[in-house]
């Protein structure tokens, strides 16, 4: 496949520290920059609480890991490669990364609070999605996939699990923690992911170039969107591999031209014939009911580090802030309080995470959020009411999407790949 990149991204793994080493005097620092609030989970490596940031009053969630156990249980690669993304990358559909400070014993990292939870439960409630709504996702998962991709760098987990939904329903890319770096004539070989997501070559161990296994699991994502249930599924994973690898699946009949063929584009067995990202923007479905702020690709992030808002430079320099000082960590893309108070006051201001946009995205927010359909066209997903098929075909034939049964077999993520793929 052929594959264009036109920006080279300084990013490098090896670098060591995420950011902000400090003792109890920096973490105390730290910490009185933000109000703490409830804790809203707690996971095997620390909790997240929400909290919010003294100076501007934005909500935000505060990871707390604990890093004894991130080396025990050899995740620490894992976290700080996501940080390390995450704290270059401007884009209103990837989740935003505004400040981290590490201990000996933590790492504290603040992220923008999304509060309408994930994609996959979304799914799991309204079960199969008009093809209005599934495109406006769709579009919104493409232009952040597009971004990554234009900075070098392939996510290689993408599933609605690690897609978030913010207030009014926008779609945030999270959990970079698989992702890897594009270089000019390096290929990939590492099988990671969630199987049911994962790409044929990818599941077989073969080299990849990266981007054409993003644009696979988006082709799983806008199935299940529009189906509500997956292409792939078997309890049995030889079974499922053995279906991934002959590209064995079924659309519905009452799937539109349009859609069917953008799916059967993404889903092509073959790498070299799969459909690349610049070709799924051409595709008339896709072009169907574009926002204007999706309507072209997104910028590198240096172009955006050199665009600053005015008037939000104004008001973080009103708070005590040296405004060279401030313009010059804006443009290096630096994190210290009166680059974050810049960035939260700014989106702050339009009540969404705005990365690289203006104007236009507000307006198209706006008019999305108007046009957003309340009404799934079936029941909420169950093995029983699944349209166009009786209990039967849907027990031997479609995967539906239900938390514990796939978040069962995508919870074990790599472990299945690399043990069958050998």
């Amino acid at each position: 496949m052929g594959l264009i990149f036109c920006v080279v991204f300084p990013l490098d793994l090896e670098m060591d520290g995420p950011v902000g080493q400090g003792g109890r005097a920096g973490l105390d620092m730290f910490l009185s920059n933000y109000k703490l609030g409830k804790t809203l989970g707690i996971a095997t490596f620390g909790k997240v609480k929400i909290a919010e940031h003294v100076l501007t009053g934005h909500k935000v969630v505060i990871k707390i890991l604990d890093l004894p156990k991130l080396k025990k249980m050899e995740m620490e690669e894992k976290v700080r490669r996501e940080i390390k993304i995450l704290r270059l990358f401007m884009h209103p559909h990837i989740i935003r990364l505004y400040d981290v400070i590490e201990t000996p014993t933590n790492i504290y990292v603040v992220m923008e609070y999304v509060k309408s939870g994930e994609l996959f439960d979304y799914i799991v409630e309204k079960g199969r999605l008009h093809e209005d709504e599934a495109r406006r996702f769709f579009q919104q998962i493409i232009s952040g996939v597009e971004y990554c991709h234009r900075n070098m760098v392939v996510h290689r987990d993408l599933k609605p699990e690690n897609l978030l939904l913010d207030s009014k329903w926008n779609v945030k890319i999270a959990d970079f923690g698989l992702c890897n770096v594009i270089r000019d004539g390096h290929l990939l070989k590492t099988s990671c992911g969630s199987p049911n997501y994962a790409a044929p070559e990818v599941i077989s161990g073969k080299l990849y170039a990266g981007p054409e296994v993003d644009v696979w699991s988006c082709g799983v994502i806008l199935y299940a969107l529009l189906c509500g249930y997956l292409p792939f599924e078997d309890e049995n994973i030889p079974n499922l591999f053995k279906k991934i690898k002959g590209g064995i699946y079924t659309l519905p009949s009452d799937l539109s031209p349009g859609a069917r063929d953008l799916i059967q584009g993404m889903l092509s067995v073959d790498p070299m014939r799969r459909m690349t990202i610049p070709e799924i923007r051409q595709h008339p479905w896709f072009q169907a009911h574009l926002p204007r702020y999706l309507a072209v690709p997104p910028p590198d992030t240096l172009q955006q580090a050199k665009k600053i808002d005015e008037e939000i430079l104004q008001e973080v320099v009103n708070m005590g802030f040296d405004r060279n000082q401030l313009v010059e960590s804006l443009w290096n893309r630096m994190q210290n309080e009166g680059t974050v108070a810049y960035y939260l006051l700014l989106e702050n201001r339009f009540g969404v995470s705005i990365g690289y946009l203006g104007a236009e995205f507000q307006e198209s927010m706006q008019m999305m959020a108007e046009s957003c359909v309340e009404t799934p066209v079936s029941a909420p997903l169950a093995p029983d009411s699944l349209s166009g098929s009786s209990k039967g075909e849907a027990q031997k034939q479609k995967a539906v999407i239900e938390p514990n049964m796939v978040r069962a077999v995508s919870g074990q993520d790599s472990v299945f790949i690399q043990m069958l793929s050998r």
